[in-house]
Formats: structure tokens, C-alpha cells, sequence
């Protein structure tokens, strides 16, 4: 069954998709990795009020980049058309090889951790659920878009019912809550600017709308509601689940831990519900790993169309980028098969800082054009895009000086990057 291309999507599958790709992998794991070095309540609430702050400002400036720009493929196109295609072949490279790939496998890893099987070989799971999702959005985008509605608003209803649950449910025995340490002292060490990479990592996704502005029926209204509204529910959804995990987790069971979500049920229901409550946090990523690659494949189809070196991934007859589609599932399976959690998550959350920090740069760009009056304009400028900068600098300079290995794998990328340029311009050059 082929898509006519005329088939729009309105704003609020675009808040679904938004809200499907961000809420994913990170705010289920990634506490277990903050609380080592941090340990004061109102540290930990800040950090995710905070990646909140950060993820609303940048969806301020994507709002208006994608709008003044008007096409899919995100930063790739944005920066490509505002600043140098160089930068946006970078930029698109690292959506290629981690900014979507990445988070899906990581999710994939996840999942193994979060389903309550045991005696199964959970690997085999994640791979059959990334080629059957695959396989799904290669055929049909009124179909994606419906799954992607029904699956969020499962998703949604599912956190709220967890955190209601998490405030209700008297806490018994030890938690995590404890404010025996400095605040003050907390938020100004590295290994706040480091959790905070944690954090923006699990807000990533905040951008997902703006990769297929085209796709809207009216992008200068909708892009800006999806983005920003999408962004505000997971702030509010992500800082009360962070509550309820340190109000019901035990210290020292969720240290270093990746299944953050399982503890916690564990000590706020029976077994037989915690079980349930494990496979459906299980079955939430499934609605994050479609949200991904759904969008992801788009960026890869813009640059197939502008570079030879990947034109074996254009667009489909029907409008969908099939091969792009399953390139990138290629690419997840590779890093699901070979990678560390921790460190895909680092370095990966690196990358995406450094590539939407052009962006919102771009936004600086496009405010002396006269007819960008006709786009959105971002509230507040330049307040909330010198915020995002600040932010992203500060988290980018103590990565380098603590995780130094991450950080050498994020630049080996890049590397990567800047090579496969280089081959496209000699293949240019030999067929010219």
C-alpha cells in the first residue's frame, strides 16, 4: 500500500512524535548513573528542571529556524542552507550514525533490562522489534502516524498513572531522598555539568517535529505547538518521575543501575504488578524506538538527494525513504551488537549538544533577514538562545576534561564524518 504524498499530519501528531522520541531510554536509566557523585534531592530535581529549561529553549529557536527554513531534514538542512553545507553535512552525519541510530539501540538495550522474562535471550527481542517497526513505516505514513498517536497517548497515560501511583502509595523503608549534602556546592561541580549531559539526553527528541516540517499541514502554526507544548508535558512528566523513583528506590539498589523504572516498582507494588508495571515501561520504549525511526531515515533521504555518496538511500515512489529506513536499522543492530550503554550515551549526548548548539547559533543567522517576518519568532530573544549556548559550552568542557575516552570517540566520529566529505567530493569531482 503506497502513501500519496499530499497526506499531511496535523500539530498534535506532531506533539506525539515529539513526546514519543524524548520520552525513551533516559529517564528510565539514567538516574542510576547521576546519583553516585549527587545525592541532594533538590540537586536531582534541579538537573531535570534545568534539562527541561534547556530543551524548551532550544524548541524555541528549532520552532524558528524550521519555520523560516520550511523542509525537512533538521539540522542537516538548516545548517546547510544558514551557515555552510559543511556544517550541515556534520551535523547530518551525526544524526546518521548517532542521533537517531544511537538512542534506538540504546532503547533496544533497555528494553532487555526492563522485561520481565526470564531464561530468554532478550538480544534477539530488541533486533526482531527494531526490523518489525521498521518494517512498518516502510510501507505506509498515515499508518505511522496512527500508530504513533495511539502508542504516546498509551505512553502518557501510563507515566501518569505511575507517578499518581508514586505519590499516593506510602513510601516503607529506605529511599533515595536525602538532603545531607551542599546544593550549592552540588551544582557547580563537574559531576553536575556530567549528569546534566545524563539529562539532555533523556530530553533529546525535543527537536523530533522539526526533521519533517514539510509533513505538516500548516508548519508555521503547528512546528512551534508541537515542539513547545510537547517539550513543556515532558518537563512536568520527567521531574515527577524522578520524585517518585527517589521517594521509593532504595540508595544503594539504584546505583549505577539501569532499570531505574523496575526498582522503584518494586518497592511500590506487589510482585505480580511490578512485573507488569517492568514490561510496560518495556513496551513504552517500543513507541520511542518508532518515533525514531520514523524520523530519523528523513534526514537521511535530504542528504541522498544532495550527495552521491549516499544516493542509494532516496526517497521511495510512494514518499517514504525505505532504504534510509533500514540503513539505519542496520546501523542500530551494528551498536546494539557492540556498544556499552554508558558510553553510547555519553558520547552520543555530546554530539547531539554540539549539532543543535549550531543551530540555535543559525537562529542569530536568520534575524537580519527582513522576510523572516513571514516565520515564527522565538519569545524572548536572545535570552533563551544564550541559555541553550551557555548551557551547552559548559556541559561540552567538562566532558572533555572527565570523559575524556567519550569524548575522543564523539571526535573520532566527526573524523568519520569529514572523510566520507571528503570521498563524496572525489566522486563528485570524477564524475564532473
Amino acid at each position: 500500500m503506497k502513501l500519496s504524498p499530499k497526506y499531511k499530519i496535523t500539530w498534535y501528531t506532531g506533539v506525539a512524535i515529539v513526546i514519543a522520541n524524548m520520552i525513551g531510554t533516559g529517564v528510565f536509566t539514567s538516574l542510576g548513573f547521576q546519583i553516585p557523585e549527587i545525592q541532594n534531592t533538590y540537586t536531582i530535581i534541579f538537573l531535570w528542571v534545568l534539562g527541561g529549561i534547556f530543551a524548551l529553549a532550544g524548541a524555541f529557536s528549532y520552532a524558528e529556524v524550521g519555520t523560516f527554513i520550511n523542509e525537512s531534514g533538521g539540522e542537516y538542512v538548516f545548517l546547510s542552507k544558514i551557515i555552510h553545507p559543511f556544517v550541515g553535512y556534520l551535523s547530518g552525519w551525526i544524526s546518521i550514525s548517532v542521533g537517531f541510530a544511537a538512542p534506538v539501540a540504546l532503547a533496544s538495550i533497555a528494553i532487555s533490562e526492563y522485561v520481565p522474562i526470564n531464561g530468554f535471550k532478550i538480544t534477539y527481542l530488541s533486533i526482531a522489534i527494531i526490523l518489525i517497526i521498521s518494517l512498518v513505516h516502510s510501507f505506509n505514513l498515515k499508518i505511522s502516524a496512527l500508530f504513533q498517536n495511539i502508542s504516546t497517548s498509551i505512553k502518557i497515560i501510563f507515566i501518569i498513572l505511575f507517578v499518581v501511583s508514586g505519590f499516593l502509595i506510602t513510601s516503607t523503608g529506605e529511599n533515595a531522598i536525602s538532603f545531607t549534602t551542599s546544593f550549592s556546592q552540588e551544582i557547580w561541580s563537574a559531576a553536575f555539568a556530567i549528569s546534566l549531559i545524563y539529562v539532555t539526553y533523556s530530553y533529546s527528541g525535543w527537536n523530533a517535529a522539526a526533521y519533517i516540517v514539510e509533513e505538516f499541514k500548516s508548519p508555521i502554526k503547528d512546528l512551534p505547538k508541537a515542539l513547545i507544548t510537547g517539550t513543556i508535558v515532558v518537563t512536568i512528566l520527567y521531574t515527577l518521575l524522578q520524585i517518585v523513583f527517589l521517594r521509593h528506590a532504595p540508595y544503594d539498589e539504584l546505583v549505577n543501575q539501569i532499570e531505574v523504572g523496575s526498582i522503584a516498582a518494586n518497592h511500590m507494588f506487589t510482585p505480580r504488578i511490578a512485573g507488569l508495571f517492568s514490561g510496560m515501561i518495556s513496551l513504552l520504549l517500543i513507541s520511542s524506538i518508532s518515533a525514531m525511526i520514523w524520523v530519523g531515515p528523513r534526514v537521511v533521504a535530504k542528504m541522498a538527494e544532495d550527495y552521491r555518496i549516499w544516493s542509494f538511500l532516496k526517497l521511495s515512489p510512494s514518499g517514504i525513504p525505505v532504504k534510509a529506513i533500514w540503513f539505519q536499522a542496520i546501523v542500530s543492530l551494528v551498536l546494539i551488537l557492540s556498544g556499552t550503554f554508558e558510553q553510547i550515551l555519553i558520547y552520543c549526548g555530546i554530539l547531539l549538544n554540539l549539532s543543535s548548539a549550531l543551530v540555535v547559533v543559525a537562529v542569530f543567522v536568520i534575524r537580519r533577514h527582513s522576510f523572516h517576518q513571514l516565520s515564527y519568532r522565538s519569545p524572548g530573544y536572545p535570552v533563551w538562545q544564550i541559555i541553550f549556548l551557555l548551557l551547552s559550552v559548559w556541559m561540552i568542557i567538562f566532558a572533555i576534561t572527565n570523559k575524556p575516552l567519550e569524548t575522543l570517540i564523539g571526535f573520532i566520529n566527526i573524523l568519520l564524518g569529514i572523510g566520507t566529505y571528503l570521498i563524496n567530493h572525489k566522486i563528485e569531482t570524477h564524475v564532473a
